[in-house]
């Protein structure tokens, strides 16, 4: 028996049904709404609208991405799935380092202390005063999952140290690390690098890559290993379009990955439909994308395997009990 850790507990690996595993619904104001102002989602009104309607389409869970110091709100996701019903799966690790003013305690923190909150966060509780100050004051809420991302950076010092801890807190909780894939950079050097920290492939999950790598030989090389691959390119139409998004899908599953293929939609405000009336909504996948699968000639069973039985669970973010 394994067993998932959502925000309002642990659950049975058959409880978490339709899983989307790369979302956001809950992301306070911070660094990233500098950036980019869709990276702000704190209207719990409307992420409550948003998590309900996608509950409505058959959506039984989904991972929320939102790493630990990075304005995540712990307390909030927790909010949202008792009062919609939806499992939520929430992050603790790190994001691209952009994402963090210069006096954050994460460009300053130790390894050995980084693993220490990474571990803690998913064994006790995820801190919720992190964003300003150095982790301090926990909550009862346990992350399920460690976020971390791969920037153009790649294996900078400062990266590896970020990577290390994330793979020590993995091996010591028993959880699996997500990875935010960027443009430009080569998944298989972090990959090995990984590897060669005795992580095991099938507890990487390597998210993007299908707007991150044009080239498909090297989505190949990662699942080759072992490894899964995240896409969540869907109705992102500056990027390209679904149909190509499916000829992504259906040419891994032709040559036998279709067992380390998920989806899932990375939303942001401007995607979600509760903040923008225009927007394609969490429920997308439910309500568009998995009809243009079948179109496309592509089975019950292969979009069961990508939603359902490729999930996270017993193989990746299931521990035993």
């Amino acid at each position: 028996m394994k067993e998932i850790v959502t925000v309002s507990g642990p659950i049975a690996p058959e409880e978490l049904g339709f899983c989307q595993c790369h979302e956001h619904i809950a992301m306070s104001k911070g660094k990233s709404w500098y950036l980019n102002p869709a990276l702000r989602i704190d209207d719990m009104a409307k992420s409550l609208e948003e998590v309900r309607r996608y509950k409505s389409c058959g959506g039984d869970s989904f991972i929320d991405a939102q790493p630990c110091g990075c304005n995540r709100m712990a307390e909030e996701l927790r909010k949202l799935s008792v009062k919609s019903g939806v499992h939520i799966i929430a992050s603790t690790g790190f994001h691209k380092l952009c994402f963090y003013p210069d006096s954050h305690w994460i460009h300053s923190i130790s390894e050995a202390d980084l693993e220490e909150v990474f571990v803690r966060e998913l064994t006790t509780g995820m801190y919720t005063d992190a964003d300003c100050t150095y982790p301090s004051v926990q909550s009862s809420i346990k992350a399920g999952i460690i976020k971390t991302a791969y920037d153009t950076e790649e294996l900078s010092p400062r990266y590896k140290k970020l990577f290390r801890a994330a793979a020590s807190a993995s091996l010591k909780a028993e959880r699996i690390i997500m990875i935010h894939v960027e443009q430009d950079t080569n998944p298989i050097l972090l990959q090995d690098f990984l590897l060669n920290l005795g992580m095991q492939p099938e507890n990487l999950m390597f998210c993007h890559m299908d707007r991150a790598c044009k080239d498909i030989r090297i989505h190949e090389d990662v699942l080759k290993k072992g490894s899964y691959l995240e896409f969540d390119t869907i109705g992102r139409f500056k990027y390209h379009s679904d149909e190509h998004e499916i000829q992504i899908i259906q040419s891994l599953v032709d040559i036998g990955y279709a067992t380390q293929l998920l989806y899932s939609l990375d939303t942001t405000s401007d995607r979600l439909m509760s903040y923008n009336p225009d927007a394609i909504g969490l429920n997308y996948i439910l309500t568009k994308f998995n009809a243009s699968l079948k179109s496309s000639g592509i089975s019950e069973d292969i979009i069961h395997m990508l939603s359902i039985e490729n999930r996270s669970e017993e193989r990746r973010v299931g521990k035993e009990c």
